[in-house]
């Protein structure tokens, strides 16, 4: 291995050394030799000159009939042309700058070479821009041997950079060649004849000098094999390790904080939701640490919007106005108490319409007691409706059945007889006569005689059917409303302009009310959302009349089994906005239990304590003293639990909420506070491959919470090409106008701020990664990119251009606190039109009235943020419109990113794209620190086999031989893998 040891220094020489370090991490021979070309151009068989296809790579053999250098610019540009004939045809040759130097000495009149290029049409005339060539001598014999050679050559093409072009890091890789015949083999003999892998040594001469398309996959064959296996053995000693480790077997004791907690819950969990709950809870009672991976939307479902409504004694109330404590009516006519309510966020929200016309609010996973004409009644959730909604005919398959009539009183005077105010409201036809509060609100003897008064007086009768002629419509709507409120059915037929007849059915006395089919069930869009939880047997309540119940969060219950077993919980998160999000979420779903040694609070409660940067001095030392002592069970922080003051009384479960924004090294610090090695909860609600999963999270067991919305998207996005249509860009600014004039508004989001100062001469970019040398600029990519746009520079463009007149505002990072809270205020009161942004309101800004989001340079946005940006739109009742703009090429890599974008809004597709744009290198490199190198060969999506069968030889073999005694090439391989400076990384627990 000493030979790929060597610093390139020795064999390039200090100034191409220098630069292969900084712009592209390659400081030894080893690292050039595995600096693998990410493409190989073929020059393409011999064309002649008559036939050539436009836009395509040709090679041609022909003779100069003529050369001259033009001036232009006012003589300060030069160019070369050169005319070629084969005999069938001419073709033009252009050279620019100092690039024609020499082609104006090789290429004379009379010479003959070979010349490769691609095809353009400049001035209705074919031509090649700055062709290779390689000039012919005058051997017919060898010249043939030379033009086929030519013209069968694979070019390696190498991720490059603004400072070393390919072809120059070619030329280092000839230098270092014969190196790798010292490579040091990593795969065991037998696995690499099992699978017929060619040896290291062919892998790296083939990959870099192909002679064939066989040699290019015989070699990736090879390297995937050795990326995909050494990685999975050093997984494997991980997972290995940590099962020796000991633990604090963690079991929740009966009557304990958790089951107070599930008291307050339905009667059942989701079948995903139950299974997940026994891997934690069977992991948490070993003795050795827990280390799993809980993927999915782990708070979601069985949640209604804000403005849904609950019936309570007084009349409806909306969803978001529940507290724990109030009153509500449950579908058997009783009363019950809220004993709990759950923030969820926002999520998809559906709607279920009705066979009277009805409708009613909720998110995928809401659960329904409905009946068939087949069967017995049954729980189905949202989802489960909608995919098996109508039976073979095409007729609604499920009914909904109607709660129990209750007496209800908001406490409002009722001074007229019931019957003569429903008399008169009929009689006087006024389009803007409603049903007073006080008599919808009212006892049921009440309501019936308001009922009756109308129905007689409005052309129909009070009896079992009936038909109330030419109400306006609010007068029809609380007309329905009483009906329903009575058991009944009420359908609404519009007859003129803004009336309704009303066709009345009510139930016989005594008897149950009428169900209502479910006619369809229609996406609404994203809104807030939150469950509550009922203290009765059914553990429902009466939205509408529908009956529904809710759930809880998988990992809560987890916390709250260790709290019971002695122990504390801390969850981590990646930033202030998601811990206090957290904090809320969980202090309100316990409500007293979180309140442990407390005045009032419950006799098994815990304290929940919040920890983060920017507290207090006194809040942050009363915090730091209740983890010490024991006091506070849950603490729920960020980066600021692993400082070395933070002590822990007994800390037994860690969990890391959005794993991939922390590393390995994070969470072991952390997890390092225990008196023993705690368990290990890992959660992500971004859609992870299976083999991403296998790669990036190889330590980790997996559980997977597979409940993810599904439904078409409440956003449309669109690509907009600035640079090639320019009237698109101008349209969507009308765009914005037009939302704004609907009353809505917009954000238009920037890369950069704009009071940046110039980065130092010579500061280096982020390196060490594939995609990073991909995008560094190589000449065969694409010219130079100009500076991101900046939100201060695009603000005042709006302001005094397309925009003007509307009023427009900047959010950024580098505002003051009080600046940046004054600008969201002012915005989310509508006080703003347009806000200016950076990606600063990509988390925790909920504005539901934004309809519309316009992304300068986005292709200079990941995937993922692109996803997390337009999330910020249609957000409300009204949907929501994201537009693209970029400057970038039609054919280009990045319009292609977005084009994908733009077309779906599925997670796991989302993911794999995300992945195939940044390519492994980002997800396995400092993030999982403790990884030098990068994946340059393996791609995590479409190499699901290689990865699933080195994963499963790596475990054998570290079963077999944990030490890898008997594989010391192995062991070489497994420490290049390793930063240097963190050998012990496979040790930590």
């Amino acid at each position: 291995m000493a030979a790929l040891d060597e610093p390139l220094k020795k064999i390039l020489g200090g100034t191409t050394a220098k630069v292969l370090a900084e712009h592209l991490d390659l400081h030894t021979v080893g690292d050039l030799l595995h600096h693998y070309p990410r493409r190989y151009a073929e020059r393409g068989e011999l064309t002649r000159l008559s036939d050539l296809p436009l836009d395509e790579h040709v090679t041609v053999v022909a003779q100069v009939a003529d050369s001259r250098v033009l001036k232009f610019n006012g003589g300060r540009g030069q160019r070369l042309e050169v005319t070629l004939t084969d005999g069938s045809g001419r073709l033009r040759l252009v050279f620019f700058g100092k690039g024609i130097h020499k082609p104006h000495k090789d290429l004379v009149p009379g010479r003959r070479a070979m010349f490769a290029g691609k095809v353009s049409v400049f001035q209705r005339k074919l031509q090649l821009a700055h062709p290779d060539y390689e000039l012919l001598d005058g051997d017919a014999e060898g010249g043939a041997d030379a033009v086929s050679a030519f013209a069968g050559q694979l070019l390696p093409i190498y991720p490059a950079c603004q400072q070393m072009a390919s072809w120059k890091i070619s030329k280092a890789v000839d230098a270092v060649l014969p190196s790798a015949r010292d490579a040091v083999d990593p795969l065991p003999g037998a696995l690499r004849d099992g699978r017929e892998l060619v040896p290291l040594t062919e892998a790296l001469l083939k990959i870099h000098r192909p002679a064939s398309k066989a040699d290019i996959a015989a070699a990736r064959d090879r390297l995937k094999w050795d990326e995909a296996f050494v990685l999975q053995v050093a997984l494997a000693r991980r997972r290995l390790a940590e099962t020796q480790l000991p633990a604090v077997a963690r079991t929740s004791t009966a009557g304990g904080i958790l089951d107070a907690f599930d008291a307050k819950l339905p009667f059942t969990l989701t079948d995903g939701q139950r299974k997940v709950s026994r891997e934690i809870f069977d992991d948490l009672a070993t003795e050795h640490p827990m280390h799993r991976l809980l993927q999915g939307e782990v708070g979601s479902g069985k949640a209604q919007p804000l403005d849904a409504l609950v019936l309570t004694p007084r009349g409806f109330r909306p969803m978001g106005e529940m507290t724990v404590g109030t009153e509500v009516v449950v579908p058997t006519g009783e009363r019950a108490v809220v004993d709990g309510v759950f923030p969820q966020g926002e999520r998809e929200v559906w709607r279920l319409v009705l066979s009277d016309g009805s409708a009613v609010e909720c998110d995928d996973e809401h659960l329904w007691i409905v009946r068939s004409c087949e069967a017995q009644e049954r729980v189905l959730t949202t989802r489960e409706l909608r995919r098996d909604l109508n039976d073979p005919d095409g007729r609604p398959r499920w009914s909904i059945a109607a709660a129990v009539a209750v007496d209800l009183d908001d406490g409002g005077d009722r001074p007229l007889d019931p019957y003569l105010l429903g008399r008169g409201l009929a009689a006087d036809r006024d389009p803007a006569a409603r049903v007073p509060d006080a008599y919808r609100n009212a006892p049921l003897k009440d309501r019936l005689a308001v009922l009756r008064g109308l129905l007689e007086a409005g052309n129909g009768t009070a009896g079992a059917a009936a038909v109330f002629r030419a109400a306006h419509r609010p007068l029809a709507d609380d007309l329905a409303w009483l009906v329903r409120s009575l058991g009944g059915r009420a359908l609404l037929s519009a007859v003129g302009e803004g009336t309704y007849d009303v066709d009345v059915a009510l139930p016989e006395e005594g008897g149950a009310g009428f169900g209502r089919a479910i006619r369809a069930i229609e996406y609404v869009g994203r809104k807030p959302v939150r469950c509550i939880s009922v203290r009765h047997p059914d553990h429902a309540y009466v939205t509408d009349h529908f009956t529904v119940t809710h759930n809880t969060m998988v990992a809560l219950r987890a916390m709250l089994g260790v709290v019971d077993s002695g122990g504390q919980a801390a969850m981590l998160a990646p930033t202030e906005v998601l811990a206090q999000q957290h904090h809320r979420s969980i202090t309100e779903m316990m409500g007293k239990l979180a309140e442990g040694g407390m005045l009032g609070g419950a006799e098994q409660g815990t304290k929940v304590v919040l920890l983060t940067g920017s507290m207090g001095a006194a809040a942050r030392r009363q915090a730091l003293l209740d983890l010490v002592t024991g006091e506070a069970g849950i603490v729920v922080g960020t980066h600021a639990l692993i400082e070395d003051k933070v002590q822990f009384h007994d800390l037994g479960l860690v969990v890391v909420d959005e794993q991939h924004r922390f590393g390995v090294e994070q969470r072991d610090a952390l997890r390092g506070k225990g008196k023993q090695p705690p368990h290990l909860l890992v959660m992500t609600a971004t859609p992870i491959p299976r083999t991403v999963a296998m790669t990036v999270f190889g330590d980790l067991e997996t559980s997977v919470l597979d409940q993810l919305p599904a439904g078409r998207s409440p956003i449309a996005t669109h690509v907009v090409p600035a640079k090639d249509k320019p009237h698109f860009l101008a349209r969507a600014w009308e765009r914005v106008r037009e939302e704004v004039a609907a009353g809505h508004q917009g954000y238009v989001v920037c890369p950069r701020i704009g009071d940046e100062e110039d980065a130092p001469k010579g500061a280096k970019k982020g390196a060490g990664s594939k995609g990073a040398a991909d995008q560094a600029g190589s000449p065969e990519d694409a010219e130079e990119k100009r500076p991101p746009l900046a939100v201060l520079d695009i603000a005042g463009q709006l302001a005094e251009g397309p925009l003007a007149g509307l009023r427009v505002a900047v959010l950024h990072g580098r505002m003051a606190p009080d600046d940046k809270d004054d600008v969201m205020r002012r915005f989310a009161a509508g006080e703003l039109d347009v806000l200016v942004a950076t990606t600063v309101i990509e988390v925790g800004v909920n504005v539901p009235n934004a309809t519309a989001m316009v992304i300068m340079d986005a292709d200079r946005f990941g995937v993922s943020q692109l996803h997390q940006l337009r999330g910020r739109v249609g957000r409300g009742a009204a949907p929501g419109l994201c537009l693209l703009v970029s400057e970038m090429p039609e054919a280009s890599p990045a319009r292609a990113r977005l084009a994908a974008v733009a077309a779906t809004l599925d997670g796991f597709e989302l993911s794999r794209i995300d992945l195939e744009q940044r390519r492994e290198g980002d997800v396995l490199g400092q993030a999982q620190s403790g990884v030098r190198s990068s994946l340059r060969m393996l791609a995590v999506i479409e190499d699901e086999e290689v990865i699933a069968a080195a994963r499963e030889e790596a475990t054998a073999l570290v079963t077999a031989d944990p030490e890898l005694t008997g594989y010391p090439e192995l062991r070489i391989a497994l420490s290049a893998l390793l930063d240097e400076d963190r050998e012990q990384y496979l040790d930590k627990g």
